[in-house]
């Protein structure tokens, strides 16, 4: 095991994407998924532009934290219904099972991409958070959200098993499993509230605020020591299939080789002058 690393500048005024804005300020990357007119849905390209942001995010060394929201009200509503289940349903009826795995495979890429990116991700939810929406809230590894919102994994609605983009592994370690099992297959809407009360959001906040709260943690996790954060996500998303011994001596490894970075040594120094340690993330 490595101390996951950052690599070069991510030139946020050279990142152009159709269906998405992304932004820097300081430290933190906005993306904000920017279709509001139909309540921020996914299409192909979108699918694509964030699969490929999140990579180029993960070599990144200024960018060390992300949010994730979306325009005017709205989180995302998951797939569109006319540019992504039509062109399926029509793949189906050509008999293309390979369109549609690449289709399937390239969605879950977006949770790898996503998991994979070293930086915590912070989601930002109001309003609609459905179908592939709900996925996105689901694979960032933080959510605040509002008590007027709306979580639904769609899928069944739509003939489709709740399996899709991870959600059978991912889901039931944040709310348990039998609770995960209802929402997938049900595909009912878990309000904010409940989405609370189940373990999914982290902390609601009032709608004109939780993206200024989401911005704010995104702040003070980049504020924090970046190899070290890197690292507890690597080992929160590694350790899912290890057993506990497994897991004891993984994070023996890792704690060690974050002893080897120039933050330890920083944070240990600032004790000693009584002062807050200022991390430079390496």
């Amino acid at each position: 095991m490595t101390v996951p690393a950052f690599g070069g500048r991510f030139e946020a005024a050279s990142y152009v994407a159709r269906h998405l804005r992304f932004g820097v300020d300081g430290r933190v990357a906005t993306i904000t998924l920017d279709r509001p007119e139909r309540k921020n849905p996914l299409t192909f390209e979108s699918y694509s532009e964030l699969r490929d942001l999140f990579r180029a995010l993960a070599t990144s060394r200024d960018v060390r934290a992300v949010v994730l929201t979306g325009a005017e009200g709205n989180f995302c509503s998951g797939g569109d219904v006319h540019e992504i289940i039509g062109p399926l349903v029509r793949m189906r009826e050509a008999g293309d099972t390979r369109g549609l795995l690449d289709f399937t495979r390239m969605t879950g890429d977006v949770v790898r991409a996503m998991r994979a990116c070293p930086q915590p991700i912070v989601a930002a939810i109001d309003g609609v958070c459905a179908g592939a929406g709900a996925i996105l809230a689901m694979a960032s590894d933080l959510r605040l959200g509002t008590a007027r919102s709306k979580v639904a994994f769609l899928f069944v609605r739509v003939g489709l098993a709740g399996a899709d983009m991870g959600a059978c592994n991912i889901l039931p370690r944040i709310i348990g499993a039998g609770r995960a099992a209802e929402l997938l297959y049900t595909g009912r809407s878990m309000g904010g509230e409940e989405a609370e009360r189940w373990g999914f959001y982290n902390r609601l906040c009032a709608p004109g605020s939780v993206l200024e709260e989401a911005t704010a943690l995104a702040a003070e996790l980049a504020a924090g020591p970046t190899a070290a954060h890197a690292m507890t996500k690597r080992c929160l998303h590694q350790e899912w299939s290890m057993d506990i011994d497994t897991a004891i001596e993984a994070e023996a490894q890792a704690q060690a080789l974050c002893m080897q970075t120039n933050d330890f040594a920083r944070a240990y120094k600032a004790f000693a002058d009584k002062r807050k340690p200022v991390f430079e993330g390496d």
